[in-house]
This record gives C-alpha cells, structure tokens and sequence, in this order.
C-alpha cells in the first residue's frame, strides 16, 4: 500500500552518516496533514483520501473551501492532493498524518513544479545544437526547417520550438528518505527534488522501487 505525505522544500544541506561519508540532503517540512475527505468506488469510482496541508488564512478562502474543511473539523489548507492505492479502513476523516510514516531507507518519489526558467530558445529548451559561427552561415541559433511549405503549409503539432521553459509538475523516483526528525516534522532526503525553496511537494511510496 502506498504511503504519502505533503510538505514543503526548505533548502538542501549536508550531514555526514555514521561511517563519515558526507550525503548532500534536501530538507522538507512536513507539519501534520489532515485528511479531508475518504473517496470511494460507491460515491467516486475510485479509491482514495485527500489530504491537506499548511493553513490558509479565513480571508483568502471562499465559502466552499472552507465548508469543506469543516467537516474534518479543520481549517482551510493551501495545498490538497491525493494519494490512491491506500486501505481507507486505516484513514479517518480528521485524521492527522505526520512523518513518521517514513523512516530512514524508504524510497520514495516526489513530485513538485519545477523551477520557472522564462522564455528560452531551443538550444537551452531542448538541447539542440547551434550552426555554424563563421564562414558567411547565416544560421546560428535558430531553430531550423518549420517542415513542408506546401502541404500540409503549417508546423506540425510538436515540433520542439522557442517557449517557455520550466514551471511544470515533475516527479524524481527513486529518492532515498535519509532521516526523520518527527519532533521538528522534518524529512532529510537525499539528493534534491524539485522545485524552489518553500515550493510545495509531495512524498509517496516508490512506484517503480525493486521490491
């Protein structure tokens, strides 16, 4: 069953393990989520708990949102997402789910939006290879042939072109939960992940991890 749990990037920092090596570590702040609402085959058509974290002030939410947390007897949370492939006999509506339902060794994935990087050309966007610089080449940086003129006398959908680059949801697999720290609600896991700092994320259970 998968286990999951929402936080937000603090930053990354370093500590060393018990034999001396130094782990490169990204700190995520986890305070304790809050269950707001069981899914079910019979209402929904799927299975599934969502799940709510960091408080949202009583002025920035509407009336919905802030019924809905009511009846987790919550208040109204910034960032809700939620986590299938779960036994829902072992969730309750209000229920708070801390860290220290990982500990050290788990692999997991994270998922968060990227960083914004703006608007790019397709050398940086998609790693395309520039012409060349000298010899009277007019062709440098640009993207290339937009394909037949004629027919079909359009760009094809897909082709990889100047744009905006960045700030889209992504997940790295595979992450290792180096510590837990539940008096701070704090997990240290290893490498980074994605996002800027105080984006938010969230954890789950490795999909693709060898069992």
């Amino acid at each position: 069953m998968t286990k999951g749990i929402l936080g937000r990037k603090v930053g990354m920092t370093q500590i060393f393990s018990e034999d001396g090596e130094l782990i490169p570590v990204t700190v995520v702040q986890a305070e304790p989520n809050v269950v707001l609402q069981k899914r079910t085959l019979e209402n929904d058509g799927y299975e599934a708990i969502q799940v709510g974290f960091a408080d949202q002030k009583p002025v920035n939410a509407n009336k919905p949102a802030t019924g809905h947390a009511a009846k987790a007897s919550t208040t109204p949370k910034r960032f809700i997402r939620e986590f299938r492939n779960v036994n829902l006999d072992e969730y309750e509506v209000g229920q708070a789910l801390s860290v220290e339902a990982f500990q050290a060794g788990d692999i997991i994935d994270v998922t968060g939006t990227s960083k914004g990087k703006g608007f790019q050309g397709a050398i940086k966007r998609h790693n395309q290879q520039r012409g060349p610089m000298g010899h009277g080449s007019h062709f440098h940086r640009s993207p290339g042939s937009m394909g037949a003129a004629a027919e079909p006398a359009r760009v094809m959908k897909g082709k990889k072109l100047p744009g905006h680059m960045g700030s889209v949801v992504t997940t790295l697999q595979n992450l290792e939960v180096v510590k837990v720290d539940a008096e701070r609600n704090l997990l240290l896991v290893k490498g980074n992940v994605p996002g800027p700092k105080k984006s938010f994320v969230k954890i789950t259970s490795a999909i693709k991890a060898s069992k």
